[in-house]
C-alpha cells in the first residue's frame, strides 16, 4: 500500500492548482485500490467559527447524490409515520425507537422528526448530538413534510458545518462517478456553502479547496474553475 501510493504522489504537483476537470481526471488515474472511492472536498474558508455570527452551517442535495445507501430514521406517529415509510425511511417509530437509542442502537445515518415529537427525541441529544445524528430545524430534518426530508436525504442531501480551523469537509460522490457529474456536484456544493456566507465575514470567503479520494492524495483546485462568484 505504501509504494503504491509513494508512486501515485509522484504524480502530483503539490504547488500547482489544478483545473476541477483535471483534479478529477488525475484521482482517477492514480487510484489503485479496487474498491469503489468515495470523493470529498474540503474548502477553508475565511470565517472566524467561534464567533457566532462567522458560523457557516447549512445542507445541499447534491445533483447526482454521493453514491452511498442512507439509512434513514423518522420520528413520527400516525399519518406521518405511514407517510414516511412510503417516502423510503427505513426506520419509523416514536416512543419505541427512543428506547431503542437509549439502549444503544444507532444503526442509521439521518434522522428526522416531526416538530411536535422533538420534546421526548431531546433526550437524546447526548447520544445523538456528538454522532452529528441529532434532528435539527436548520438542516431540514425538524419537519412536517417529512416525505420532503426523506426523499431529499435519498436524493443526495449533505449537511456541511464549518469546523474549528475553519475548514468545510463534504462528500461529493464516487471515483466511478462520471467526472462532469463529479464535478457538478462540487459545484452546487459551493454554491450552497457561498449563500451560507455570514456577513461578518470580512476578506476573502473562499481561500482554499482540496479535493480527494478515499485512498488518493489531496489536489488544491482552481476555484476559477469551480464558481464564477468572487467571495
Amino acid at each position: 500500500m505504501g509504494k503504491k501510493y509513494e508512486e501515485a504522489l509522484k504524480k502530483v504537483d503539490k504547488l500547482k492548482e489544478y483545473s476541477i476537470e483535471e483534479a478529477i481526471a488525475l484521482l482517477k488515474e492514480v487510484s489503485f485500490v479496487k474498491f469503489d472511492q468515495s470523493i470529498d472536498i474540503a474548502l477553508n474558508l475565511g470565517v472566524d467559527p467561534r464567533k457566532s455570527d462567522q458560523m457557516v452551517r447549512g445542507f445541499v442535495v447534491l445533483p447526482y447524490g454521493t453514491g452511498k445507501t442512507v439509512r434513514v430514521l423518522v420520528f413520527a406517529k400516525g399519518e406521518k409515520e405511514k407517510e414516511a415509510r412510503d417516502a423510503g425511511a427505513e426506520f419509523v417509530g416514536a416512543e419505541d425507537m427512543i428506547e431503542k437509542i437509549q439502549k444503544g442502537w444507532l444503526d442509521f445515518d439521518k434522522a428526522v422528526a416531526t416538530p411536535d415529537l422533538m420534546g421526548a427525541v431531546g433526550k437524546l441529544g447526548k447520544l445523538l448530538g456528538p454522532r452529528g445524528l441529532m434532528p435539527n430545524p436548520k438542516t431540514g430534518t425538524v419537519t412536517f413534510d417529512i416525505a420532503k426530508a426523506v426523499k431529499e436525504i435519498k436524493a443526495g442531501k449533505v449537511d456541511y458545518r464549518v469546523e474549528k480551523a475553519g475548514i468545510v469537509h463534504m462528500p461529493v460522490g464516487k471515483l466511478s462517478f462520471e467526472p462532469k457529474n463529479i464535478a457538478d456536484n462540487v459545484k452546487t456544493a459551493l454554491e450552497s456553502i457561498i449563500k451560507a456566507k455570514p456577513s461578518a465575514s470580512r476578506g476573502r470567503y473562499l481561500r482554499r479547496l482540496v479535493i480527494s479520494s478515499t485512498m488518493g492524495p489531496g489536489l488544491r483546485v482552481d476555484l476559477n474553475t469551480v464558481t464564477t462568484t468572487k467571495v
